[in-house]
């Protein structure tokens, strides 16, 4: 599968998550912080703690970590609290 992260085109393995994905790319954070702009990637990987959220399609506020990736997909890194232009 093909998707683009921030971008770039590249390729993807079915069944992977997003925070998979991006791991596999050698990003160990996608996202900021509201207040601070602090660095955050995939924490608890469940879904619980919400540190892992990426804009996906134009949608803000994907969990990375329960989000299986299809070809495709244009993931976002998210910056605090701005929405996708």
């Amino acid at each position: 599968m093909r998707v683009r992260i921030d971008g770039v085109a590249v390729l993807a393995e079915p069944g992977r998550t997003v925070a998979g994905l991006l791991l596999a790319q050698g990003r160990n954070a996608w996202r900021t912080t509201r207040e601070g702009g602090r660095p955050r990637g995939v924490f608890c990987g469940i879904g619980v703690c919400y540190d892992c959220l990426v804009v996906v399609n134009g949608v803000p506020d994907v969990r990375a970590c329960q989000r299986l990736v299809c070809d495709g997909d244009d993931i976002r890194t998210q910056h605090g609290a701005e929405l996708p232009s």
